[in-house]
């Protein structure tokens, strides 16, 4: 019974485990220690140590007779006797001859007997196999039940007579051998056909397929696979029903209530995870870290219904160089929604990309060798864009003398991350003089681009844009001016600590930037930073 492949793993028979391995080692007896109730029998050995008037170091085997001859004693019959008082009987008799002597009797090699393995094994047959070995020796020699055996129904047969039935489960589960009885020669061991087999999946401690006696119910199949794992959902279980198969074929068994159910020829039962299923948002503790400017920065568990405004809280409150205009309010949830549309953007303006280099007519080598310059370079940008990744930043409407954080409900996995207030204005791109300067009430962002020398005969005046400490992006196109126009244009906008200008370079228009004119937007709406906005521009 096996699952499709990609729902879950294949799971083994229960017992499987016994039956493999080296098939000519499988049952053999490694130096035997015989019991005490052990009957001594023809073909055994006998070793008999004499020191005191006599002196000697015998081995002997008992004949067919069921006897053994001692030099100078002479015969005595052992067969049938009983190990524990084997060195007694030999003992009377040789004190008939001598006397002031010790003995020391004890088994030496044991008798081999023939014995048959029969029914639904894997290599059913006769094996010959020493006097103290039992049914599951046996059994083992001949590779154990086959695919259609049962582990629960062993008979031990002797002549017409059944002496003993095993279960290979009790054996296999709890350890008890009191069932496995010593052969003797002529035995039959029997294996019937499999019993009800049905499937235990899911959150158990050992998923596999288990054969069923007539009465056990969900319970004992529970207790055959170990029982739950430590994190599994313990109060219901999904069965999933072979005569059922073309109506309800599955439904659920609530616990306790229906752990006495009973269960039927391919069931399948399936245990579930209490952790893999996500809870509502509004029941999750919050599992959130405050960084930066706070009074006790570290990771904190606050209650379900938490806001931003509680994780301040705990973290002790603001500490005085906080500049909460740049809080960096990073969420998992929108970094995984930023990324999947990241990816989707990035393949739309791979797929312009291609599109516009396929249409452009080439009809020189000069034509085809800049062409393919451009291909090359639009490649390398789509190359270095991919390698970006969203942070998943929240940007916060704050001004920049805010003094608190918008009250937002927290989610598990969020970070705050306090700065410092910055003290400098970037300014990179198409300018003469790269770099960052320091901030000063009043100036503009014109005056700081003033500052950078101005933008370079290739700049791109059209397309420059401002980075705010607070992740929002200020671009000419929404100020509604050129560079240097308009008293309304980019140029007048009051600059802010930690703002970033950033001034492109002017494209050809008729290529390349016709297919890449929103790739700034592609970085910037992501949430990629001015790191990365540097980083694919280079």
């Amino acid at each position: 019974m096996q699952q499709q492949a990609g729902t879950e793993p294949a799971v083994r028979r229960l017992g499987a485990e016994l039956v493999t391995g080296d098939l000519d080692m499988q049952g053999t007896e490694l130096s035997p220690l015989a019991p005490a109730d052990y009957i001594i029998g023809p073909g055994d050995e006998v070793m008999v140590g004499l020191w005191g008037s006599v002196d000697a170091d015998l081995r002997l085997v008992v004949d067919r007779g069921g006897r053994i001859t001692i030099p100078r004693v002479g015969t005595v019959q052992v067969s049938g006797v009983l190990l524990s008082e084997l060195q007694e009987v030999v003992k009377r008799r040789v004190a008939t001859v001598f006397r002031n002597f010790e003995i020391s009797v004890t088994l030496g090699q044991l008798r081999g007997i023939r014995v048959f393995v029969t029914g639904f094994v894997v290599n059913p047959g006769a094996y010959t196999v020493t006097s103290l070995s039992t049914v599951v020796t046996a059994l083992m020699r001949a590779g154990g039940p086959s695919a259609a055996g049962s582990f629960r129904a062993v008979e031990l047969r002797r002549g017409a007579e059944t002496v003993a039935k095993f279960d290979l489960y009790d054996l296999l589960l709890n350890g008890d051998r009191s069932a496995d009885r010593v052969l003797r020669a002529g035995d039959v061991v029997h294996v019937g056909p499999v019993g009800t087999q049905i499937g235990f999946i899911g959150s158990v401690n050992k998923p596999a397929v288990i054969e069923l006696k007539p009465g056990e119910t969900v319970n004992d199949a529970l207790r055959m696979v170990g029982g739950f794992t430590a994190v599994a959902d313990r109060t219901r279980l999904a069965v999933e029903r072979l005569a059922e198969r073309n109506t309800d074929r599955i439904s659920q068994l609530e616990l306790p209530r229906d752990g006495q159910a009973g269960l039927a020829q391919g069931d399948l039962l399936r245990a579930f995870s209490a952790v893999s299923a996500v809870l509502p948002v509004q029941r999750q503790a919050k599992r959130i870290t405050v960084e930066g400017e706070v009074l006790r920065p570290g990771q904190y568990v606050l209650p379900a219904a938490s806001s931003l405004s509680d994780a301040i809280r705990a973290a002790g409150g603001y500490a005085p160089g906080a500049y909460l205009f740049a809080a960096e309010f990073s969420r998992v949830s929108v970094q995984r929604a930023q990324q999947e549309n990241y990816d989707r953007a990035l393949r739309d303006l791979e797929t312009d990309l291609a599109r516009s280099s396929g249409a452009q007519r080439v009809s020189s080598s000069e034509d085809a060798a800049a062409q393919q310059a451009r291909a090359a370079g639009a490649q390398r940008l789509v190359e270095r864009l991919r390698a970006l990744r969203p942070t998943g930043r929240i940007v916060m409407q704050l001004g920049p003398n805010a003094t608190e954080l918008p009250d937002l409900a927290l989610e598990d996995g969020d970070r705050i991350l306090i700065p410092a207030r910055p003290s400098t204005v970037g300014v990179f791109g198409s300018v003469f003089n790269a770099a960052s300067y320091l901030h000063l009430p009043g100036r503009s962002i014109g005056d700081y681009v003033e500052l950078a020398g101005g933008p370079t005969k290739g700049a791109d005046r059209r397309s420059v844009f401002v980075v705010r400490s607070n992740g929002s992006v200020v671009s000419t196109a929404q100020r509604g001016s050129t560079w240097f126009g308009q008293s309304a244009g980019l140029d007048q906008l009051p600059a802010e600590p930690g703002d970033t200008v950033f001034v492109p370079e002017e494209m050809d228009k008729t290529t390349f930037l016709q297919a890449a004119r929103d790739w700034t937007q592609i970085v910037f709406q992501f949430g990629l930073g001015v790191a990365g906005i540097v980083s694919a521009t280079r």
